[in-house]
Protein backbone atom coordinates (compact mmCIF):
# COMPACT_ATOMS: atom_id res chain seq x y z
CA UNK A 1 0.00 0.00 0.00
CA UNK A 2 1.31 3.26 -1.29
CA UNK A 3 1.90 6.17 1.41
CA UNK A 4 2.11 9.17 -0.19
CA UNK A 5 5.44 10.98 -0.32
CA UNK A 6 3.67 14.48 0.56
CA UNK A 7 2.84 13.64 4.00
CA UNK A 8 6.26 13.60 5.10
CA UNK A 9 7.85 16.69 2.86
CA UNK A 10 7.53 20.32 3.62
CA UNK A 11 5.33 22.72 1.39
CA UNK A 12 6.67 26.20 1.71
CA UNK A 13 9.35 27.82 -0.40
CA UNK A 14 11.70 29.81 1.64
CA UNK A 15 15.05 32.53 0.80
CA UNK A 16 18.02 31.18 0.97
CA UNK A 17 19.84 30.54 4.60
CA UNK A 18 23.57 29.99 5.18
CA UNK A 19 24.28 26.28 4.97
CA UNK A 20 23.69 24.08 2.45
CA UNK A 21 24.70 20.82 2.02
CA UNK A 22 26.25 17.85 0.31
CA UNK A 23 23.87 15.14 -1.41
CA UNK A 24 26.55 12.84 -2.59
CA UNK A 25 30.36 13.31 -3.25
CA UNK A 26 30.01 15.46 -6.34
CA UNK A 27 26.44 17.76 -5.95
CA UNK A 28 25.90 19.98 -3.42
CA UNK A 29 22.15 21.84 -3.13
CA UNK A 30 21.14 25.27 -1.42
CA UNK A 31 17.87 25.41 -0.60
CA UNK A 32 16.51 28.78 -1.81
CA UNK A 33 13.26 30.53 -3.04
CA UNK A 34 13.61 28.05 -5.53
CA UNK A 35 17.05 25.32 -5.06
CA UNK A 36 20.21 25.34 -6.85
CA UNK A 37 22.31 22.88 -6.99
CA UNK A 38 26.27 22.41 -8.15
CA UNK A 39 27.58 19.69 -9.75
CA UNK A 40 31.35 19.02 -9.51
CA UNK A 41 33.43 17.59 -12.30
CA UNK A 42 37.70 17.67 -12.67
CA UNK A 43 36.76 20.07 -15.30
CA UNK A 44 34.84 22.53 -13.62
CA UNK A 45 31.54 22.98 -12.09
CA UNK A 46 27.82 23.01 -13.82
CA UNK A 47 25.32 24.89 -11.49
CA UNK A 48 21.11 25.40 -11.47
CA UNK A 49 19.85 28.30 -11.05
CA UNK A 50 21.07 31.51 -9.86
CA UNK A 51 18.36 32.47 -7.30
CA UNK A 52 17.04 35.99 -6.37
CA UNK A 53 20.24 38.68 -6.44
CA UNK A 54 19.76 39.03 -2.81
CA UNK A 55 20.44 35.11 -2.53
CA UNK A 56 23.14 35.12 -5.00
CA UNK A 57 26.16 35.44 -2.72
CA UNK A 58 24.29 33.00 0.11
CA UNK A 59 24.06 30.30 -2.26
CA UNK A 60 27.27 30.75 -3.73
CA UNK A 61 28.87 31.00 0.35
CA UNK A 62 26.96 27.78 0.61
CA UNK A 63 28.79 26.00 -1.95
CA UNK A 64 31.75 27.26 -1.29
CA UNK A 65 32.17 25.33 2.09
CA UNK A 66 32.24 22.22 0.44
CA UNK A 67 33.83 23.28 -3.13
CA UNK A 68 35.85 26.43 -4.56
CA UNK A 69 35.86 24.72 -7.97
CA UNK A 70 35.05 27.41 -10.74
CA UNK A 71 31.41 27.30 -12.10
CA UNK A 72 31.93 26.35 -15.94
CA UNK A 73 27.93 25.91 -17.20
CA UNK A 74 24.86 27.74 -15.27
CA UNK A 75 21.49 26.41 -16.33
CA UNK A 76 18.36 27.34 -15.25
CA UNK A 77 15.41 25.30 -14.94
CA UNK A 78 13.05 27.53 -15.58
CA UNK A 79 12.87 31.52 -16.45
CA UNK A 80 10.98 32.65 -12.68
CA UNK A 81 12.71 35.31 -10.97
CA UNK A 82 13.87 32.86 -8.61
CA UNK A 83 16.13 31.04 -10.68
CA UNK A 84 17.39 33.47 -12.65
CA UNK A 85 18.07 36.85 -10.47
CA UNK A 86 21.10 36.40 -9.34
CA UNK A 87 23.03 35.49 -12.82
CA UNK A 88 25.14 38.69 -12.61
CA UNK A 89 26.80 38.01 -9.29
CA UNK A 90 27.54 34.14 -10.74
CA UNK A 91 29.15 36.01 -13.95
CA UNK A 92 31.56 38.64 -11.73
CA UNK A 93 32.41 35.22 -10.08
CA UNK A 94 33.26 32.82 -12.55
CA UNK A 95 34.80 34.65 -15.93
CA UNK A 96 33.61 32.64 -19.30
CA UNK A 97 30.71 31.59 -17.51
CA UNK A 98 28.48 30.00 -20.22
CA UNK A 99 24.39 30.12 -19.51
CA UNK A 100 21.69 27.59 -20.36
CA UNK A 101 18.25 28.28 -20.88
CA UNK A 102 15.35 26.89 -22.59
CA UNK A 103 14.89 28.21 -26.50
CA UNK A 104 11.14 29.29 -24.85
CA UNK A 105 13.36 31.68 -22.41
CA UNK A 106 13.00 34.54 -24.43
CA UNK A 107 9.12 34.55 -24.50
CA UNK A 108 8.78 33.71 -20.93
CA UNK A 109 10.98 36.69 -19.66
CA UNK A 110 8.91 39.12 -21.67
CA UNK A 111 5.68 37.52 -20.27
CA UNK A 112 6.94 37.80 -16.77
CA UNK A 113 8.34 41.44 -17.44
CA UNK A 114 4.81 42.45 -19.12
CA UNK A 115 3.06 41.49 -16.28
CA UNK A 116 5.87 42.57 -13.35
CA UNK A 117 3.87 45.20 -11.16
CA UNK A 118 0.44 43.42 -11.53
CA UNK A 119 2.18 40.10 -10.29
CA UNK A 120 4.34 41.64 -7.67
CA UNK A 121 1.62 43.65 -6.36
CA UNK A 122 -0.86 40.42 -5.90
CA UNK A 123 1.96 38.20 -4.74
CA UNK A 124 2.89 40.53 -1.92
CA UNK A 125 0.04 38.42 0.62
CA UNK A 126 1.99 35.55 0.40
CA UNK A 127 6.27 36.86 0.15
CA UNK A 128 6.10 40.63 1.51
CA UNK A 129 6.62 39.10 5.54
CA UNK A 130 9.12 36.16 3.79
CA UNK A 131 11.15 38.81 1.84
CA UNK A 132 11.19 41.44 5.00
CA UNK A 133 12.52 38.28 6.98
CA UNK A 134 15.57 37.37 5.03
CA UNK A 135 16.63 41.17 4.61
CA UNK A 136 16.76 41.23 8.45
CA UNK A 137 17.89 37.27 8.98
CA UNK A 138 21.26 38.82 6.33
CA UNK A 139 21.65 42.13 7.75
CA UNK A 140 22.29 40.13 11.18
CA UNK A 141 24.48 38.06 9.26
CA UNK A 142 26.68 41.09 8.05
CA UNK A 143 26.19 40.70 5.01
CA UNK A 144 23.99 43.79 3.44
CA UNK A 145 25.32 44.52 -0.30
CA UNK A 146 22.50 43.07 -2.11
CA UNK A 147 23.40 42.30 -5.85
CA UNK A 148 20.58 43.95 -8.30
CA UNK A 149 18.08 41.04 -9.44
CA UNK A 150 19.46 40.26 -13.03
CA UNK A 151 17.80 40.04 -16.45
CA UNK A 152 19.99 37.78 -18.02
CA UNK A 153 20.64 36.83 -21.34
CA UNK A 154 21.59 33.56 -22.20
CA UNK A 155 24.52 32.21 -24.13
CA UNK A 156 23.16 28.99 -25.33
CA UNK A 157 19.35 27.78 -25.54
CA UNK A 158 17.93 24.03 -25.62
CA UNK A 159 15.58 23.81 -28.52
CA UNK A 160 14.56 20.20 -27.53
CA UNK A 161 17.41 18.17 -26.38
CA UNK A 162 21.06 19.29 -25.95
CA UNK A 163 24.02 16.69 -24.59
CA UNK A 164 27.19 17.73 -23.60
CA UNK A 165 29.87 16.38 -21.51
CA UNK A 166 32.49 18.25 -18.64
CA UNK A 167 35.16 16.76 -17.06
CA UNK A 168 33.93 12.21 -17.70
CA UNK A 169 30.20 13.60 -16.59
CA UNK A 170 27.95 13.46 -19.17
CA UNK A 171 24.49 15.61 -19.15
CA UNK A 172 21.57 16.18 -20.75
CA UNK A 173 19.29 18.78 -21.09
CA UNK A 174 15.75 18.60 -22.12
CA UNK A 175 13.00 21.45 -22.78
CA UNK A 176 9.64 20.64 -22.39
CA UNK A 177 6.69 22.97 -20.58
CA UNK A 178 5.84 21.94 -17.04
CA UNK A 179 3.57 23.04 -14.15
CA UNK A 180 5.29 26.77 -13.86
CA UNK A 181 6.71 27.98 -17.23
CA UNK A 182 6.55 27.09 -20.80
CA UNK A 183 10.42 27.33 -20.54
CA UNK A 184 11.00 24.63 -17.96
CA UNK A 185 14.69 22.20 -18.70
CA UNK A 186 15.33 19.10 -17.27
CA UNK A 187 19.12 18.10 -16.39
CA UNK A 188 19.66 14.40 -16.44
CA UNK A 189 22.74 12.76 -15.36
CA UNK A 190 22.58 9.12 -17.61
CA UNK A 191 25.74 7.66 -15.82
CA UNK A 192 24.12 8.46 -12.14
CA UNK A 193 20.55 7.80 -12.91
CA UNK A 194 20.01 11.59 -11.71
CA UNK A 195 17.07 14.06 -12.72
CA UNK A 196 16.92 17.50 -11.63
CA UNK A 197 13.33 18.86 -12.71
CA UNK A 198 13.18 21.97 -11.00
CA UNK A 199 9.66 22.89 -10.32
CA UNK A 200 8.32 21.13 -13.45
CA UNK A 201 5.62 19.09 -11.15
CA UNK A 202 4.70 22.72 -9.21
CA UNK A 203 6.32 23.85 -6.06
CA UNK A 204 6.53 21.13 -3.68
CA UNK A 205 6.76 17.30 -5.19
CA UNK A 206 4.18 14.72 -4.11
CA UNK A 207 1.29 17.61 -4.90
CA UNK A 208 -0.93 18.31 -7.24
CA UNK A 209 0.11 20.83 -9.84
CA UNK A 210 -0.98 24.72 -9.50
CA UNK A 211 -2.80 24.98 -12.86
CA UNK A 212 -4.23 28.39 -11.68
CA UNK A 213 -2.37 30.70 -9.27
CA UNK A 214 -4.21 32.91 -6.62
CA UNK A 215 -1.57 36.23 -7.62
CA UNK A 216 -2.43 35.51 -11.34
CA UNK A 217 -1.24 33.95 -14.25
CA UNK A 218 -2.08 32.00 -17.25
CA UNK A 219 -3.69 29.10 -16.88
CA UNK A 220 -1.08 25.65 -17.06
CA UNK A 221 -2.39 23.01 -19.05
CA UNK A 222 -3.44 19.60 -17.46
CA UNK A 223 -2.39 17.56 -19.95
CA UNK A 224 0.80 19.29 -20.73
CA UNK A 225 2.01 19.01 -17.49
CA UNK A 226 1.04 15.28 -17.47
CA UNK A 227 3.08 14.59 -20.69
CA UNK A 228 6.46 16.36 -18.01
CA UNK A 229 5.55 14.13 -15.81
CA UNK A 230 5.94 10.82 -18.11
CA UNK A 231 9.02 12.14 -19.87
CA UNK A 232 10.73 12.41 -16.42
CA UNK A 233 9.14 8.92 -15.45
CA UNK A 234 10.21 6.98 -18.59
CA UNK A 235 14.02 7.85 -17.84
CA UNK A 236 13.40 5.95 -14.69
CA UNK A 237 15.24 7.55 -12.14
CA UNK A 238 16.91 6.59 -9.11
CA UNK A 239 16.79 10.34 -7.65
CA UNK A 240 15.11 13.70 -8.48
CA UNK A 241 16.29 16.61 -7.54
CA UNK A 242 13.57 18.53 -7.15
CA UNK A 243 13.42 22.66 -6.59
CA UNK A 244 12.20 22.79 -3.56
CA UNK A 245 13.36 20.53 -0.64
CA UNK A 246 15.57 17.45 -0.40
CA UNK A 247 15.50 15.30 -3.22
CA UNK A 248 13.44 12.02 -3.63
CA UNK A 249 15.78 9.01 -3.22
CA UNK A 250 14.71 5.37 -4.79
CA UNK A 251 13.64 3.92 -8.13
CA UNK A 252 10.10 2.42 -6.84
CA UNK A 253 9.55 5.03 -5.00
CA UNK A 254 9.80 7.93 -7.93
CA UNK A 255 7.50 5.64 -10.26
CA UNK A 256 4.44 5.33 -7.37
CA UNK A 257 4.73 8.61 -7.12
CA UNK A 258 5.02 10.01 -9.98
CA UNK A 259 2.43 7.07 -11.41
CA UNK A 260 0.19 8.76 -9.11
CA UNK A 261 0.78 11.92 -10.08
CA UNK A 262 0.14 11.18 -14.12
CA UNK A 263 -3.17 9.54 -12.60
CA UNK A 264 -4.53 12.20 -10.88
CA UNK A 265 -4.01 14.57 -13.26
CA UNK A 266 -5.50 12.72 -16.46
CA UNK A 267 -8.80 11.94 -14.09
CA UNK A 268 -9.24 15.57 -12.77
CA UNK A 269 -9.09 16.91 -16.46
CA UNK A 270 -10.91 13.49 -17.88
CA UNK A 271 -14.02 13.91 -15.19
CA UNK A 272 -13.57 17.92 -15.83
CA UNK A 273 -14.58 17.16 -19.72
CA UNK A 274 -17.01 14.46 -19.13
CA UNK A 275 -19.03 16.91 -16.60
CA UNK A 276 -18.57 19.76 -19.23
CA UNK A 277 -20.13 17.90 -22.13
CA UNK A 278 -23.19 16.71 -19.74
CA UNK A 279 -23.85 20.16 -19.11
CA UNK A 280 -22.86 20.49 -15.40
CA UNK A 281 -21.47 23.93 -14.41
CA UNK A 282 -18.34 24.71 -12.94
CA UNK A 283 -19.34 25.30 -9.20
CA UNK A 284 -20.91 21.63 -9.48
CA UNK A 285 -18.00 20.33 -11.02
CA UNK A 286 -15.59 21.89 -8.45
CA UNK A 287 -17.64 20.19 -5.68
CA UNK A 288 -18.04 17.15 -7.40
CA UNK A 289 -14.19 15.94 -8.31
CA UNK A 290 -12.23 14.33 -6.02
CA UNK A 291 -9.46 12.47 -6.26
CA UNK A 292 -9.98 7.85 -5.83
CA UNK A 293 -7.30 6.67 -2.90
CA UNK A 294 -4.83 5.30 -5.10
CA UNK A 295 -3.99 8.62 -6.59
CA UNK A 296 -4.19 10.58 -3.75
CA UNK A 297 -1.39 13.42 -3.53
CA UNK A 298 -1.21 16.64 -1.65
CA UNK A 299 -3.03 19.79 -2.45
CA UNK A 300 -0.73 21.89 -0.55
CA UNK A 301 0.20 24.04 -3.39
CA UNK A 302 -2.30 23.64 -6.27
CA UNK A 303 -6.09 22.42 -5.47
CA UNK A 304 -8.06 19.87 -7.28
CA UNK A 305 -11.25 22.05 -7.15
CA UNK A 306 -9.29 25.03 -8.47
CA UNK A 307 -7.73 23.11 -11.03
CA UNK A 308 -11.04 22.20 -12.05
CA UNK A 309 -12.16 25.55 -13.26
CA UNK A 310 -8.58 26.00 -14.43
CA UNK A 311 -9.44 23.22 -17.20
CA UNK A 312 -13.26 24.29 -17.53
CA UNK A 313 -11.91 27.90 -18.55
CA UNK A 314 -8.87 26.85 -20.49
CA UNK A 315 -11.55 24.85 -23.11
CA UNK A 316 -14.92 26.92 -21.85
CA UNK A 317 -13.70 30.63 -21.37
CA UNK A 318 -15.16 32.64 -18.82
CA UNK A 319 -18.58 32.80 -19.97
CA UNK A 320 -20.16 30.49 -17.84
CA UNK A 321 -24.12 31.32 -19.69
CA UNK A 322 -25.06 31.41 -15.75
CA UNK A 323 -26.34 34.84 -16.01
CA UNK A 324 -26.77 37.54 -19.27
CA UNK A 325 -24.59 39.79 -16.69
CA UNK A 326 -21.21 38.09 -17.15
CA UNK A 327 -21.46 39.61 -21.27
CA UNK A 328 -21.36 43.52 -19.32
CA UNK A 329 -19.23 45.43 -17.60
CA UNK A 330 -21.58 46.22 -14.40
CA UNK A 331 -20.29 43.81 -11.74
CA UNK A 332 -23.03 42.68 -9.26
CA UNK A 333 -21.51 44.45 -6.68
CA UNK A 334 -23.00 47.01 -8.08
CA UNK A 335 -26.50 46.14 -6.55
CA UNK A 336 -25.06 45.60 -3.16
CA UNK A 337 -26.56 48.74 -1.80
CA UNK A 338 -30.03 47.61 -3.25
CA UNK A 339 -29.97 44.00 -1.29
CA UNK A 340 -29.12 46.07 1.92
CA UNK A 341 -31.93 48.90 1.79
CA UNK A 342 -34.58 45.65 0.73
CA UNK A 343 -33.23 44.00 3.56
CA UNK A 344 -33.85 47.11 6.01
CA UNK A 345 -30.23 47.40 6.73
CA UNK A 346 -26.59 46.04 7.03
CA UNK A 347 -27.62 44.05 10.21
CA UNK A 348 -30.14 42.51 9.22
CA UNK A 349 -27.76 40.80 6.20
CA UNK A 350 -24.55 40.49 8.78
CA UNK A 351 -27.16 38.45 11.27
CA UNK A 352 -28.07 36.27 8.30
CA UNK A 353 -24.43 36.00 7.73
CA UNK A 354 -23.41 34.89 11.81
CA UNK A 355 -26.35 32.31 11.67
CA UNK A 356 -24.53 30.67 8.22
CA UNK A 357 -21.42 30.73 10.03
CA UNK A 358 -23.25 29.37 13.13
CA UNK A 359 -24.11 26.42 10.51
CA UNK A 360 -20.96 25.84 9.48
CA UNK A 361 -21.18 27.67 6.13
CA UNK A 362 -18.82 29.77 6.11
CA UNK A 363 -18.53 30.34 2.47
CA UNK A 364 -21.86 31.62 2.50
CA UNK A 365 -21.66 33.79 4.82
CA UNK A 366 -18.73 35.40 3.17
CA UNK A 367 -21.24 35.75 0.65
CA UNK A 368 -23.44 37.72 2.21
CA UNK A 369 -20.63 39.76 4.40
CA UNK A 370 -19.37 40.62 0.79
CA UNK A 371 -22.84 42.52 0.29
CA UNK A 372 -22.52 45.13 3.11
CA UNK A 373 -18.79 45.28 2.55
CA UNK A 374 -19.40 45.90 -1.50
CA UNK A 375 -22.40 48.43 -0.23
CA UNK A 376 -19.91 50.31 1.76
CA UNK A 377 -21.80 49.63 4.92
CA UNK A 378 -19.26 47.94 7.06
CA UNK A 379 -19.24 48.01 10.79
CA UNK A 380 -16.80 46.71 13.39
CA UNK A 381 -19.33 44.06 13.69
CA UNK A 382 -19.54 42.93 9.91
CA UNK A 383 -15.91 42.95 9.73
CA UNK A 384 -15.38 41.21 13.57
CA UNK A 385 -17.73 38.26 12.04
CA UNK A 386 -15.78 38.15 8.67
CA UNK A 387 -12.56 37.25 10.52
CA UNK A 388 -13.89 34.94 12.73
CA UNK A 389 -15.45 33.42 9.52
CA UNK A 390 -11.76 33.40 7.43
CA UNK A 391 -10.09 31.56 10.75
CA UNK A 392 -12.41 28.88 10.54
CA UNK A 393 -11.75 28.15 6.96
CA UNK A 394 -8.08 29.01 8.32
CA UNK A 395 -8.46 26.32 10.04
CA UNK A 396 -8.94 24.00 7.93
CA UNK A 397 -6.80 24.94 5.22
CA UNK A 398 -3.76 22.54 4.21
CA UNK A 399 -2.84 24.99 0.85
CA UNK A 400 -0.32 27.31 1.34
CA UNK A 401 -1.55 29.92 -0.89
CA UNK A 402 -5.04 29.88 0.60
CA UNK A 403 -3.74 29.69 4.37
CA UNK A 404 -1.64 33.30 3.28
CA UNK A 405 -4.12 34.47 1.41
CA UNK A 406 -6.95 33.88 4.77
CA UNK A 407 -4.05 35.00 6.95
CA UNK A 408 -3.98 38.39 4.66
CA UNK A 409 -7.60 39.03 5.01
CA UNK A 410 -8.04 38.46 8.78
CA UNK A 411 -5.37 40.63 9.62
CA UNK A 412 -7.02 43.67 7.29
CA UNK A 413 -10.33 42.77 8.46
CA UNK A 414 -9.05 43.06 12.06
CA UNK A 415 -6.98 45.99 11.74
CA UNK A 416 -9.94 47.73 11.01
CA UNK A 417 -12.14 46.78 14.35
CA UNK A 418 -12.03 49.21 17.07
CA UNK A 419 -10.55 48.02 20.29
Amino acid sequence: MREPLYKSRPVEPNPARYGGERINDFIMMSEAFSNAYRIETPAGSVQLNAGMGMEAPVIDANFKRFSDTPVHTLIFTQGHVDHVGGTAYFREQNPGLRVVASSRFAEHQAYDTRLAPFRGNRSAFAFAEKFADAFNYYKAQGYSDFPAQDQPTPDLLVEERMAFELGGTNFELIALPGAETNDSLIVWLPQHKICFTGNLFGCPFGHFPNLVTIRGDRYREALVVAHAVDTVRALQPEMICYGHHAPIIGSELIQDELTALYNAIHYVHDETVKGMNEGKDVHTLMAEITLPPEMEVGQGYGKVSWSVRAIWESYGGWFHHQSTTELYAIPQSSVAMDLVELAGGAEAIVERAAEQHAHGQHEKALHLLDIVRDAGADTGQSRALGATVHQALLDSSNNFWLSAWLQNQIRKLQAKVPE
